[in-house]
């Protein structure tokens, strides 16, 4: 079997990766509207997106589209983290005393049973 070495970005004298690594590592999506085709998306790298972009289609000028960022792919767990950390921000809960312990139940193997009684 053929080992191969993962391609790393090349490391500066801290260990972390040149700051132009890091840039062409981080992708973008950015819209874009062709007046014949329709919209269509491009990744590119971070802060390279020129305002006008060629289609693919038709080759024609097509203009950058500035749009919200993708929210709605955000799983039913991490969106209501957001929302109960935005609520604790505004009206943080008060205590007024330490809550009862609660008490675990504890139910024993069901093999202990069947072991003699000293």
């Amino acid at each position: 079997m053929l080992w191969r070495t993962p391609i790393w970005p090349r490391r500066t004298r801290s260990g972390w990766p040149a700051s132009t690594e890091i840039r062409r590592l981080l992708m973008a999506t950015y819209e874009y509207l062709c007046s014949r085709c329709g919209p269509f998306d491009v990744k590119l790298e971070i802060g390279t997106a020129p305002k006008a972009y060629g289609c693919p289609v038709c080759a024609g000028a097509a203009r950058r589209m500035y749009s919200s960022p993708g929210l709605a792919l955000t799983p039913n767990a991490v969106a209501a983290l957001h929302v109960r950390e935005e609520q604790a921000r505004e009206a943080p809960a008060v205590v007024s005393q330490v809550p009862p312990r609660r008490r675990v139940p504890r139910h024993p193997h069901p093999a202990l049973s069947r072991l003699p009684r000293l």
